[in-house]
């Protein structure tokens, strides 16, 4: 047999993602990935030094804190993207100006992750007594916030049901009754939205990261809703706040939510999952801007 010489072959495909704005399909497919699971489902290799699989921490006042990270696969691209919720052994609470002074007031959570706060548990709303509830963790009700979306197809009005994750095993850093979800009967694609954030560190030059806000998500059909009417422009979100409550539809909710005080820092658009341009994102502070996670 004549002996091949040379070097021939297919060459290997390589796909590069760049950063993307904007809303898109996404089912998770995993959750706080092991060294593994970062290898055969994001198609990572992680660096032996890497923390990226270190999710447990302690916070300032010494309490445990953990990380999730819930990966998204675009329906489009298949590109992954991270979202990140951060969980604290703390009980949420803050206080509040009434009258003459402040009002300390606890978050409560009841046992299908719905959230009220009040000062006293007999001050909470009758609809919200109806079920189990107790006071809330910091960094929950935004993770709820989000199982309530995944998890779709159970039937939150009904009287059985049930959406409720053991803390004390979550602060051990046991997500397994998490995992156990990623395609189950209940869970669905989710509408998130992604922006890039811009760190600005004195004596350095800035920096951008993907992200992902993590206090709202959509189930799949709202994301028509954008394609219909443009919520960049000022007079539409105006038109939004001047509506009462009740009257919100849950896409017009996400919006207000999304352009709120404590909503997407980063840069964003409402719109489809489009490539990033740089010079439509015009920093307004100079302000040194420090992150934690972004760079995992």
């Amino acid at each position: 047999m004549e002996e091949t010489k040379g070097i021939s072959g297919k060459k290997r495909e390589s796909i590069e993602f760049g950063k993307k704005i904007g809303l898109f399909i996404g089912r998770v497919v995993c959750i706080n990935p092991s060294r593994e699971e970062y290898k055969e489902i994001l198609g990572m290799d992680l660096n032996e030094d890497s923390k990226a699989t270190d999710y447990l921490g302690k916070s300032k006042e010494d309490n445990t804190t953990l990380r999730i990270n819930v990966w998204f696969e675009e329906s489009k691209t298949k590109q992954k993207y991270p979202v990140t919720f951060f969980l604290e052994d703390k009980k949420k609470e803050n206080k509040t100006e009434e009258g003459d002074g402040k009002v300390k007031k606890f978050q409560y959570i009841n046992n299908i992750g719905s959230c009220s706060w009040s000062d006293v548990p007999n001050n909470l709303p009758d609809w919200f007594k109806k079920r189990d509830y107790r006071v809330a963790f910091v960094g929950e009700e935004e993770l709820y916030n989000f199982m309530r979306t995944w998890l779709g197809t159970l039937d939150y009005r009904d009287a059985d049901t049930v959406l409720q994750i053991e803390w004390k095993k979550l602060m051990k850093g046991n997500v397994s009754d998490l995992k156990a979800q990623i395609g189950g009967e209940y869970a669905t694609n989710v509408v998130p939205i992604a922006g890039v954030k811009t760190v600005v560190k004195e004596g350095e030059d800035s920096k951008e990261y993907q992200s992902v806000f993590n206090k709202a998500f959509l189930p799949e059909y709202c994301l028509k809703f954008f394609r219909l009417v443009d919520y960049n422009k000022p007079e539409i979100q105006a038109q939004l706040k001047a509506k009462q409550s009740k009257d919100l539809k849950p896409h017009e909710r996400f919006v207000l939510t999304v352009i709120g005080q404590y909503g997407f820092q980063d840069f964003y658009k409402f719109c489809d999952l489009k490539e990033y341009d740089p010079s439509e994102n015009i920093v307004a502070s100079n302000e040194p801007m420090t992150v934690d996670g972004s760079d995992y």
